[in-house]
């Protein structure tokens, strides 16, 4: 069944026949050569110099003022807006001045694409704008674009429905400028990082994305068959078992920006495909791992901003090394008044209800202590802080403490009170990760559906050998919020996951 065409559609393909009919091609398969942009035109042309008399420039149209025979329209290409001046006498073919009112007049709508040439002048109000020569239609737009109103050079009425505006990107880009700056500055972002660890002399690597186990982290996996195989494959959940391979194969440093995949819940902080940053470096620790954190994403801060502070709502978040450092148990200690670190599973429950934080019968000590803290810690912690110093249920790939019994070496960095790396000083012992693994498969069979797998062929690796090691892994899509002053990780995402959308 034919879709119903709304008014304005109809109009449109209307003109995009009668455009066929006068000879045009609405979808020229020539390219058109472009030898500049619109903020170069605004930030360089000199009117007393008169530069930038033969441009080419390329766009959507999103206004259009027809005054006789004489027009403004505003054009938009990918790095802003600038005013052009048609003129019907100098578009058209002396024979046929009716081409300006039939075409330019009267065809071409706000969204099409068209292409310019001519010279730049400035109006008598001092606008730089191109006095076009040529112009050609290099795009007919059958669908209107929503309606947006500007004033000042501040945008109103905007279009703020999530549903159009994750749905639809390519017109949630097309009208909102500060949209597609947030995705400029998220790519800026991790080129900052990728240069970061690249000075370093730390190798970029690609890892499996379908993996016969998933491990790595606590999840739940997205699950495939593969038809060649006969078996069944998960999309991963993380990439440091393949990683920490890598280091035991030689490397000194290897990263990885992954796409991860997590069968959980949707929120504004969540969604289930997401990307991460996995670093391994070889003969380090957590505590050299923090003071590498600190120093990259305080970079990654004074590149984007020019600053170490960055406005984040209604805060002003300060990069600066050195961050504030907790344990977890003085974390906890710190805001609730109770301390923890003896107790058992049964205390904790307690605890647990002391506080009115929810719980469940298959929670086992770390899970409830991991409860405990993000109910009643990680909200309050605004500022870049780490969380050093994890009971050892709660991480079962990481290094036993090296000083505190029942602790691992591992710390978290929590800002805008929201987890956004995770890190440890690896665990390197085989024996010690398989009962680590068997632990995980008794809380599995407690129904602990983020329960680890046990990965034979990782534990063989470790067998031949890995040297002390330190992992982080930084969530790229929460930075990027961060740095980006976005409130949602759906703000983030060009294409975040929604319900199938029904065509009718």
């Amino acid at each position: 069944m034919a879709r119903v065409l709304s008014e304005q559609e109809q109009v449109r393909r209307e003109a995009l026949q009668k455009i066929i009919d006068l000879g045009f091609e609405p979808y020229p398969a020539a390219s058109f050569d472009v030898n500049v942009n619109s903020q170069e035109i605004l930030d360089k042309y000199n009117d007393e110099e008169k530069n930038y008399q033969e441009v080419s420039l390329a766009g959507r149209l999103m206004t259009k003022r027809v005054m006789g025979k004489a027009s403004f329209a505003v054009l938009q290409d990918a790095y802003g807006k600038i005013q052009i001046y048609v003129n019907r006498d100098e578009i058209c073919p002396e024979d046929d001045k009716n081409l300006y009112n039939k075409v330019f007049k009267k065809l071409l709508d706000i969204g099409d694409f068209v292409g310019v040439k001519g010279h730049v002048f400035k109006t008598k109000t001092g606008e730089t704008s191109i006095h076009v020569k040529e112009l050609k239609l290099l795009s007919k737009s059958l669908r209107p674009l929503p309606i947006v109103k500007e004033k000042d050079g501040e945008l109103y009425n905007e279009v703020s429905d999530p549903e159009l505006r994750y749905r639809q990107r390519y017109v949630d880009l097309t009208i909102n400028p500060k949209v597609r700056e947030t995705f400029v500055q998220r790519s800026k972002m991790v080129n900052s990082m990728r240069a970061f660890m690249t000075e370093k002399g730390y190798l970029e690597v690609e890892t499996p994305i379908l993996q016969p186990l998933y491990g790595g982290a606590a999840a739940r996996p997205f699950k495939t068959h593969h038809n060649a195989l006969d078996t069944t494959f998960y999309l991963r959940i993380a990439n440091e078992l393949y990683l920490k391979r890598l280091i035991v194969g030689g490397y000194d440093g290897v990263f990885e920006f992954a796409k991860d995949f997590r069968n959980e819940g949707m929120s504004r902080f969540h969604n289930p495909e997401f990307t991460m940053l996995e670093v391994y470096v070889a003969y380090t620790d957590y505590q050299w791992m923090m003071d590498f954190t600190e120093a990259m994403i305080e970079r990654v801060a004074m590149d984007l901003h020019g600053d170490t502070k960055v406005q984040v709502g209604e805060n002003v978040i300060d990069f600066k090394r050195p961050w504030k450092r907790f344990s977890m148990y003085e974390a906890i200690e710190h805001f609730t008044g109770i301390d923890i670190s003896e107790m058992d599973e049964e205390a904790l429950r307690n605890v647990c209800k002391e506080l009115h934080v929810p719980i469940d019968k298959t929670m086992a000590r770390g899970k409830l202590i991991d409860e405990i803290f993000g109910e009643k810690c990680e909200p309050l912690l605004i500022q870049p802080t780490f969380i050093t110093d994890y009971p050892i249920e709660m991480s079962p790939l990481a290094k036993k403490h090296r000083s505190k019994e029942g602790l691992v070496e591992r710390f978290e960095a929590i800002c805008n009170s929201k987890e956004i790396c995770n890190a440890f000083s690896e665990l390197n012992d085989p024996i010690d990760q398989r009962q680590r693994f068997e632990a995980q498969l008794e809380l599995g069979k407690r129904g602990d559906e983020e329960a680890m797998m046990l990965d034979e062929d990782f534990l063989r690796a470790l067998e031949y050998g890995m040297p002390p090691t330190a992992g982080l892994g930084i969530g790229i899509d929460r930075l990027a919020m961060i740095m980006t002053n976005s409130p949602s990780i759906q703000d983030v995402l060009f294409f975040p996951q929604m319900k199938p959308e029904v065509f009718e």
